[in-house]
């Protein structure tokens, strides 16, 4: 199996949206923490199928996205926001981007919702919207690298693997999961995954800017292997800012010092 660390994607402009959802997600879930996770917090603001199809309150449709189940659901979400976010907020802009994130979003609330509306199990988490984002960044860079950690049984590698590869097998692996979650009380919303990705599929020709073309070519090869050594075997998608700050400012000190 792989695990995507960063991708070799740089973009052109800081994602504000993207550094803002990441924010308020880890906000809101410190404060669940702190509340011991309690319950009626995802009754309160988790979306639930039958309260939305019986008075159709869109309130907690956007309220549940920034509400996670635990400490794994919202650092799954958070990474793939990290990697993926960045690109998909400089193809279209900051404002267009909140737009495109919470439309994505409240079709995954909805695609779920309509598999049961008589559902009272709330639903949780910003997977919906960030399948969005998936959705489009693989319509915009199918062709784009993706750092992953290999794990071959002990053995661990990082490989630059194709997005198409990395995306189509998260989207592949939703639907194999769908007939083990339908009975079940709980549990993931793959029917919000798979919803949530096609419509950023589909709305990303509308959102991106008309410059920004989609199919992207590859900025580096794939399938290397990344040796431990190296500067790129790193979880970091950007260079570390503070070591270089404080490497500058002591040669700095250094020269006027003689």
């Amino acid at each position: 199996m792989f695990f995507p660390i960063s991708d070799d994607n740089p973009s052109s402009s800081t994602p504000y949206v993207t550094y803002l959802l990441i924010g308020l997600c880890s906000f809101v879930f410190i404060l669940q923490y702190l509340s011991q996770m309690n319950p009626s917090i995802f009754y309160d603001f988790g979306f639930i199928p039958a309260d939305f199809f019986s008075n159709y309150s869109s309130f907690t449709i956007y309220t549940s996205m920034f509400l996670h189940g635990g400490l794994f659901h919202i650092a799954g979400n958070m990474l793939y926001l990290w990697i993926f976010g960045d690109n998909v907020e400089d193809s279209m802009g900051t404002v267009k981007f909140m737009i495109f994130y919470l439309l994505c979003g409240t079709i995954a609330a909805l695609c779920q919702g309509l598999v049961d509306p008589t559902s009272q199990i709330p639903m949780v988490g910003a997977s919906g919207a960030i399948a969005g984002v998936l959705g489009a960044y693989l319509m915009l860079f199918p062709k784009a690298n993706v750092k992953c950690l290999v794990f071959i049984i002990i053995i661990i590698q990082m490989i630059r693997v194709p997005a198409f590869l990395v995306l189509g097998f998260w989207l592949v692996l939703q639907f194999f999961s769908i007939p083990g979650s339908i009975d079940m009380d709980g549990g993931t919303a793959y029917f919000a995954h798979i919803g949530g990705f096609l419509a950023g599929m589909i709305l990303i020709p509308f959102f991106k800017n008309k410059d920004v073309k989609l199919f992207h070519e590859q900025n580096t090869s794939s399938w290397q292997v990344l040796n431990r050594d190296s500067k790129e075997f790193s979880f970091q998608k950007n260079d570390n800012v503070v070591v270089d700050f404080i490497k500058k400012s002591e040669e700095e000190i250094n020269r006027r010092k003689h």
